[in-house]
């Protein structure tokens, strides 16, 4: 399978590359600028240098082209950034994996964005693709540290129910994970905003925390 990651430069998106090549899936990691994708291609190669990752550096253009699409930006830039390669989305899934959130001192702030959420925003300025929402509150450094699993939930989130089946199977692909089908794209308003919960107890904490929930049997 080949992924592509727009906007994927950030610690999110290279965490996310670095995770599913991990699993042996080939990974377009795209900017706005090639160069600044293959700076962060590089930093991810050289960090794990004995493993066969395969990482290849593009502009976001080269990500859109994957048949599977991961937005990886900034929360203020994910529908313009969709919207710059809305003609190569068309019919596909994309995932958003941002939050709207701002930190005010050490309080972590959730935002209300166009559309309620950022993956209902993605999904209206690029409507024929099909958006689901994932992985907004998987702690990046954990999910880039390959010397270990991450034992974590990821709550999935679309309108369309082929697409979360097909994004649950990409996210079991990952050791620790388990994935969940958590409804229609209305609910990622509520899970983006509950990040910042999250966010609040890695500060309270001084720790990393992930999300798992029990009473759901282990082979849904």
């Amino acid at each position: 399978m080949e992924i592509g990651i727009v906007g994927g430069t950030g610690p999110a998106g290279t965490a996310l590359a670095a995770r599913l090549a991990s699993v042996g899936l080939t990974v377009f990691l795209g900017s706005r600028s090639r160069y600044r994708a293959m700076e962060a291609t590089d930093g991810v190669l050289e960090r794990w240098p004995d493993r066969e990752l395969d990482i290849r550096a593009v502009d976001n253009h080269g990500a859109a082209g994957a048949k599977f699409v991961v937005l990886a930006t900034p929360w203020e830039a994910a529908a313009v950034t969709a919207r710059s390669v809305e003609d190569q989305l068309s019919g596909k899934i994309v995932v958003t994996m941002a939050n709207a959130l701002e930190r005010v001192g050490n309080e972590f702030i959730p935002l209300i964005p166009p559309r309620g959420s950022v993956a209902a925003s993605v999904q209206a300025v690029v409507p024929k693709c099909r958006v689901a929402a994932a992985f907004q509150h998987v702690p990046a450094n954990e999910l880039g540290d390959l010397d270990h699993p991450v034992e974590s939930d990821v709550l999935i989130c679309s309108d369309h129910r082929e697409v979360a089946t097909e994004v649950a199977e990409l996210v079991n692909l990952i050791p620790g994970f388990r994935a969940l089908d958590c409804g229609e794209l209305s609910n990622a308003t509520a899970i983006e905003a509950f990040t910042a919960v999250l966010l609040q107890l890695n500060v309270r904490y001084n720790t990393r925390v992930a999300l798992k929930l029990i009473g759901i049997p282990d082979d849904v």
